[in-house]
């Protein structure tokens, strides 16, 4: 059922998106002229499909392949590679017989309606649900590096004060991808001491090796805080050690424990172990030993008290410039992401994904807030990599557009024909790569 609800989420995602896009480019033709052959969710290769229907001389349907879709232009060299249209003369309906500036917008029409449904989704949910974060002066205890974090030389208990010398203002604030994306610098209070701290550029290596949750790796999204028993897990060690609710644990093997990170630690430096207990009930103290888990637990929940959190919210229209900055800040983000790539600060296989690992990233759980921030979020990465000037997407016949704009006259229908096919080449190997990369995330740890 886990696996039904993830492919779920990702096809009714992605759908949305891929149906949106070339829409985009549908209505662009639509409005100057150009006949439009077919409208299809999903590729119906060798001419299979699950579903189709004509209306007013346009079929529409969904194909069997679901790697993406396409809208099939007359006139124009596409994914079908129908050149029979190319042999008579160019007809006033026919992409190729409109001028260039016109045929340059009907190829960015899927990636302008990309943006801007990413821009809607962000409104909307910033109307919805507003803007909740923890502010840093709230955070008394500091933060709780994982093991990224610690390699860099962060420790628990650092006050964060700055990133690259501007205050932090909130705690949601220090993993934000720009601090992984940009040349940063962590200004640190540790007691008495002012650090620096550098962000290495490849550190978006470490974290990607972690999988979903890797960024939880450098930073935990919890602040350092104190804790006490809460409930009990029924024939744990914790119970069996006689821990009830409302205990205190003040130390374990000797060493003294004031925050839950530090039981954390400690388990698990100790698991299949067993550990001698310094417990606080009401007004007594006891050692008592107690059994650690394989998975470094003993089997109790914490009750913590979070730092106070801020809740804003915004009227419909004060939404839009939050969202649309929200929208863009992925665009950018992920712009930023695709140059480390390309310059080698980060490995291809560590950051390229395939439809597996966005599955994942849905999860195995349908929540509507989680749902529309990832599809708001895909919108804005599908507007990206569709403007890259790659032979077969729209980036690729945009850049041979301009080509012709600035040469005056059109590249040849045979040099676009077997540009499309090389460019369609490279996206099946990046596809396979990304599956395959996947593919060996889930077999190889």
């Amino acid at each position: 059922m886990n696996i039904v609800i993830m492919v779920g989420q990702l096809l009714l995602g992605l759908s949305i998106l891929v149906i949106l896009h070339e829409f985009g480019h549908f209505i662009a033709a639509r409005a100057f002229g150009i006949k439009v052959d077919k409208f299809y969710l999903f590729f119906d290769a060798w001419g299979v499909s699950l579903f189709k229907f004509n209306y007013k001389g346009v079929e529409y349907g969904i194909g069997w392949l679901p790697l993406g879709g396409y809208v099939k232009i007359a006139g124009m060299i596409d994914e079908s590679m129908d050149t029979t249209q190319l042999a008579g003369p160019p007809q006033p309906w026919e992409f190729r017989s409109k001028p260039a500036w016109q045929r340059l917008i009907v190829m960015l029409g899927g990636i302008i309606v990309n943006i801007i449904v990413g821009i809607f989704i962000f409104w909307m949910l910033t109307v919805k649900y507003g803007e909740t974060y923890t502010p840093m002066a709230n955070v008394q205890y500091g933060i709780v590096p994982g093991t990224i974090g610690e390699k860099i030389g962060l420790k628990p208990g650092d006050q964060v004060t700055g990133i690259n010398g501007q205050p932090v203002e909130r705690f949601e604030d220090l993993t934000n991808p720009k601090v992984f994306l940009d040349k940063t610098v962590l200004n640190v209070r540790r007691g008495d001491q002012h650090l620096d701290i550098n962000i290495p550029k490849d550190i978006l290596n470490d974290i990607s090796g972690k999988g979903i949750g890797g960024i939880n790796d450098f930073i935990s999204p919890l602040p350092r805080v104190k804790f006490a028993v809460d409930s009990i897990k029924s024939g744990s060690g914790a119970q069996k050690a006689g821990l009830v609710k409302g205990d205190s644990i003040l130390a374990i093997n000797g060493k003294t424990i004031l925050f839950f990170d530090q039981v954390q630690t400690l388990l698990k430096d100790n698991k299949n172990k067993q550990v001698q207990l310094t417990i606080k009930h009401s007004n007594t103290t006891r050692q008592q030993p107690a059994q650690v888990a394989a998975d470094g637990t003993l089997g109790f929940y914490p009750a913590i008290t979070l730092p106070k959190e801020e809740h804003l919210k915004f009227s419909f229209f004060e939404s839009l410039p939050v969202g649309a900055s929200r929208a863009w800040a992925n665009f950018v983000d992920n712009a930023k992401g695709l140059k480390k790539i390309v310059t080698g600060d980060v490995k291809a296989n560590k950051a390229i994904s395939s439809p597996i690992g966005i599955a994942q990233m849905y999860g195995t759980h349908f929540d509507w807030l989680k749902f529309w921030s990832l599809t708001g979020f895909l919108s804005m990465v599908l507007a990206l990599m569709n403007l890259l000037p790659i032979p077969a997407l729209d980036g690729g016949h945009a850049m041979f557009l301009l080509i012709e704009m600035i040469k005056g006259k059109p590249l040849s229908d045979k040099f676009l024909e077997r540009a499309q096919i090389v460019g369609f080449v490279m996206l099946i190997c990046l596809m396979v790569f990304a599956f395959g990369n996947d593919i060996m995330k889930h077999f190889v740890k």
